[in-house]
């Protein structure tokens, strides 16, 4: 397939230029995506996009990425209700060398003749004085041709006070003519014929298109992707926590696996084929044997490998796919062990947390003891009912069975300073010892 017909199958092609899918046929095509560095980090809504130049590299062609420092400063309004915070360019660069790394992941910027390269339209505005970009640029594009854009009209036509809304400042107006002209420099001097993004940006890709022809007489195409939903049609892409990162920092791989894993099976194949390079057969296999038996989460425990290890690694995954048993009775002492800090507290959020003294464990502490009075009474209410689960055998620290109510509690802290307390099949505590 090409890479039209690769796209269309997966499910990622929404609107192309006339004149696209033989341009990108007839040679090595060099196309590009802007990303908006207003965080250190990209998430996984900006996966469909870096999905696109994946493919667009796999196939052939030259992919470059574009940090938007300059625009970044401005911010988009596409698909917004107000106005952005505004960014220092020291932390605009910051986050484009965050960007930068997580981008290495995905494509080849090695010694091939279609290397993936980085821009920054800082580089180029930088210099750009307001007067010369009014007068080179502006005069190129109509206020009627702008006001089209539905980004545009969006913004105009809500009251303001409503959902939110704000007024479109001139700031953001001047966006779209912005981008348009990175287009353009990129098509002047890298040599870019086509710009690729969600299908939300079709009219800021198209102003460029535009200002293309009718500042260099030239042709450049542009080609979007549907933004992906969840089946409800609500936006796809966070938990209830926030955005889901791709820093390991900001969103534990444990939690970023656990957030595939969790798809609903109405969102699962068409997740598995955006967002996993697995051949079409592979995944119709996939999804046949989920049809047989859904109970087992085929599709979305294989979404959640491909892509908690493209984006973190083979190890993280393994890592989050023992931490996900804990929870179900599974996985013993040197599991836990093996968990680092991140990942411990992610498996256990939301569980209650006690802390004690660790002075308290070094002195010898009674199971009773330690169930009830050391930890507030929060564990148990009473050393009675604490000593009765304990000779039932309810009572786990650390997946070992408490077998007498006198036996002394380890000092062996996981981390160095916490013990996972386990009452009956699923009442579960974090004691953290300091």
């Amino acid at each position: 397939m090409n890479l039209i017909e690769e796209l269309r199958w997966r499910g990622m092609l929404q609107d192309t230029m006339p004149g696209t899918e033989e341009q990108l046929q007839k040679e090595m095509t060099t196309a590009y995506i802007g990303f908006d560095p207003t965080a250190s980090s990209l998430h996984i809504g900006n996966l469909a996009t870096i999905m696109l130049l994946v493919h667009l590299q796999r196939a052939g062609h030259k992919p470059v990425a574009l940090v938007g420092g300059a625009t970044g400063m401005i911010g988009d309004p596409s698909g917004k209700s107000a106005e952005r915070n505004l960014l220092s360019e020291e932390v605009l660069r910051d986050n484009q060398n965050g960007i930068k790394k997580q981008l290495e992941k995905f494509l080849n910027f090695g010694d091939v003749p279609n290397a993936a390269e980085m821009v920054n339209n800082y580089d180029w505005f930088k210099d750009f004085s307001f007067l010369d970009f009014l007068r080179n640029v502006g005069k190129h594009l109509t206020v009627n041709y702008m006001m089209k854009k539905d980004s545009v009209k969006k913004r105009i036509t809500a009251q303001e006070g409503e959902d939110g809304a704000e007024g479109l400042s001139f700031t953001e107006f001047s966006y779209q003519l912005l981008q348009g002209y990175d287009y353009m420099h990129l098509y002047k001097h890298k040599n870019v014929r086509l710009q690729m993004g969600g299908s939300d940006q079709w009219g800021n890709i198209t102003s460029g298109t535009e200002l293309i022809r009718r500042m260099e007489g030239g042709k450049a195409y542009a080609l979007t992707t549907p933004l992906v939903t969840k089946a409800d049609g609500s936006k796809f892409g966070k938990s209830e926590s926030g955005n889901v990162w791709l820093d390991p920092n900001m969103t534990s791989p444990y939690k970023f696996y656990q957030f595939w894993l969790n798809v609903g099976d109405d969102e699962a194949e068409n997740l598995i084929k955006r967002f996993t390079l697995l051949t079409q057969e592979e995944i119709a296999a996939l999804v046949e044997e989920h049809a047989q038996a859904p109970h087992l989460r085929v599709l979305q425990k294989a979404l959640a490998k491909e892509v908690t290890t493209t984006v973190h690694s083979l190890e993280d995954y393994e890592q989050a796919v023992e931490a996900s048993q804990i929870l179900f009775g599974k996985g013993d002492l040197e599991t836990l062990r093996s968990l680092p800090e991140s990942t411990l507290m992610a498996v256990f959020e939301g569980v209650p947390q006690i802390e004690i003294s660790k002075e308290n464990l070094a002195n010898g502490a009674q199971a009773v003891d330690f169930l009830s009075e050391m930890t507030q009474n929060q564990i148990f209410e009473s050393k009675g009912e604490a000593k009765k689960m304990i000779q039932n055998g309810g009572v786990s620290i650390n997946r070992q069975k408490v077998a007498k109510p006198d036996e002394n509690i380890t000092s062996d802290l996981l981390q160095g300073k916490y013990l996972v307390v386990q009452k009956g099949k699923k009442n579960y505590y974090l004691v953290k010892a300091l």
